[in-house]
Parts: C-alpha cells; structure tokens; sequence
C-alpha cells in the first residue's frame, strides 16, 4: 500500500507540475473505439483499464484494458435513445440514464458488463425529463428531472438501481422560470459521501446549485456566479472532492457566444461560491478533481482542456481537443469523452 500510494503521489505531481516544455504537459492520449457517429456525453471510469461511455444512437461501450479494445455492449432496441449519464460498480454493474420527454426518459442496468440490460425505470409523465443520475454507493442513487409543477424532481433508488420511486418534493425550492438542469456531462448531479448531493441549474435569471445533505429530501438553493439569463447559460457540471469542497462549471454552450466567469469554487458544502480568478478562457461541460490531491482538477468542453493547481482559484488550458465529460478514479485513470466517438486517458 505504501509503494502503491508513493506511485500514485509521483504520477501526480508529474501531472500538475507547471511544464519546462511543451510536450511535458499532461496530455490526451486518445482511444479508438471503432465508432464515429457517436457523441459520448456519459462516462464513467472505473480504473485506468476499466471504464464505460454512454452516447448518441442508444450506444454504450466498454473497455477493460485501458481503452486498447471497446465492445459494444448496447442495449437491445435502444437505437433510438440518447444516453447522457451512465454510472458503473466495476467492470459488469453499470446503471445508464436516458434522456427526453416522457418516455425517452429511461433507465436501464447490467450485471453483466453489459451482454444484458434490464430497463428498471420508464417514466411515464409528459411533463419530466430526466437529466442525470450519481449513487452515494452500491445501492443508493438518485436522479433527477427538470422542474414538474414548479420543482425538479427527484427519483430515489435503495436496490442499486434495480427500482426506483419518485421522492416527495415537499423539502425541494420552487424552480425559477425557465430554470432546468443540463444534460451534458452526466455532472448536473454529483454526490459526495454517505448522503451530501448537488444539483446544477441554468436557463433562469440566476444559475443556482442546490444543495441536500440527506439524500434529496430537503434542499436549499445557491445563486452561483456563472452566466446565467439565457436558456443556454448556467452551471453545466459539479464535482466535489469530500462534502465541503467543490467545483463548477459551465457558461454559455454557444459557439458563438462568450462564457466569461464561467466556473466558481466553494469550501462550505455549496453554502457560498466564488468565481475564479483566473477561469476557463470558453464554455466548459465537464469537470473532476484530480484522484489523492486537494487542489488539483481538470475541466473539460469543446473547445479544450483546462488544469487547476489551486482547487479552482485559476486554470489553464493544457489541451484544446473537443471534450464533452470528464472522469477520475483513484489508480489516476482520469478518462474524457465527446463528439464523433472521442474517449480518451490522461497520460504525462
């Protein structure tokens, strides 16, 4: 274990030390997953070798020997969904959110790395759409839908996602109009710990992070200092590192429009947020705080990669390949992907 830890503490600093060169700046080394239509906006790493992505077309992919080989472990009569979360146990229990109106809105699981799916949540209300999912473990999970009679709604599973149940929204804030969540990374709900959740907002006059400490009971909301005012703007993806600490990112997905202040940090559980300094130079979808570090992070979106080395206080872009999610796990296997089949692992 000492070894282990020791390894993973050099890979680190190697990763976020300010480069004397060029090429030694942490890279993408990008995987060839054999498809090209396909846009990856779910991920889920599970290891260096392991991880799982989840996209357009109803497709899902795995890989268990670092993105060398991906098999497509699709579920049957899915072609017509859009996957946009996806959360995996390890290499043969994942659980993936589809997106939409209505019954678009699915959920399906394997316990089989994925050779058969069962679809265990169908929503059947016109007025939902489902966003994403996050699990505080094995099998306690939640996810989420834009506002239904003026609040989001929450759904709740005890069984790993074999059953879910719509949770009461008596202790859920009245949205803002317009307001609703992103479905661009599967980041617009994040968990930390036993029972602590964050949902992201936009699309309202203010984009606000609220915040639950008992597993989507009760939640209080935060205004949170990123654009906001238009249906395009707000926070598209959270990533907290323990309870207090988090990050957040988004800005105005348009290409054609600016995203200046377009990440925030917090120290206080989502409490209070404060812009960067320094943020992201473009819209960003996706981010994660780098695995055995209190400072270090990575966001992603089309337009490049930016590193943190001061827990969100100021970023840098270290690569400009279009990425719409990102991805750590504890073994440094910091995975991203997005468009035209894009998945890739952080190297040095």
């Amino acid at each position: 274990m000492a070894l282990a830890g020791a390894v993973c503490a050099a890979a680190l600093a190697a990763l976020t030390a300010v480069p004397a060169q060029a090429h030694q700046r942490p890279q993408w080394d990008v995987k060839d997953t054999g498809v090209w239509d396909v846009r990856f906006r779910g991920l889920a790493a599970v290891s260096r070798h392991t991880a799982w992505v989840a996209g357009s077309g109803g497709t899902v992919l795995r890989t268990t020997d670092g993105g060398e080989t991906w098999r497509d472990v699709s579920p049957s009569g899915a072609g017509a969904l859009e996957f946009r979360d996806i959360e995996a146990f390890d290499a043969r229990r994942a659980v993936a959110l589809s997106i939409g109106e209505g019954e678009a809105s699915r959920v399906y699981r394997t316990d089989d790395g994925g050779a058969s799916w069962t679809e265990s949540f169908r929503n059947t209300d016109a007025r939902a759409f489902y966003d994403c999912l996050t699990f505080f473990d094995r099998r306690h999970g939640l996810a989420m839908s834009d506002p239904v009679d003026g609040r989001f709604r929450i759904l709740s599973t005890s069984d790993g996602g074999r059953s879910w149940k719509v949770l009461p929204d008596a202790g859920m804030p009245a949205a803002q109009d317009g307001e609703a969540g992103f479905a661009a990374s599967g980041q617009c709900l994040v968990s930390a710990g036993p029972g602590d959740v964050w949902l992201a907002t936009g699309g309202a006059a203010r984009a606000r992070v609220l915040h639950s400490a008992d597993r989507g009971l009760t939640w209080t909301a935060t205004d949170a200092p990123v654009p906001a005012g238009d249906p395009a703007r707000g926070v598209f993806a959270l990533a907290f590192r323990d309870r207090a600490h988090g990050l957040a990112v988004g800005g105005d997905y348009r290409p054609e429009q600016p995203s200046p202040r377009a990440a925030a940090r917090t120290t206080d559980a989502g409490r209070t947020w404060r812009p960067a300094d320094r943020p992201p130079p473009a819209y960003r979808s996706g981010v994660a705080w780098l695995p055995h570090s209190r400072t270090a992070a990575l966001a992603v979106g089309p337009t490049g990669t930016d590193l943190t080395t001061d827990g969100g206080r100021t970023w840098r872009t270290v690569d400009t390949g279009s990425y719409d999610t990102v991805d750590c796990t504890p073994d440094l296997g910091c995975w991203a992907a997005g468009e035209q089949g894009r998945v890739a692992r952080l190297e040095r």
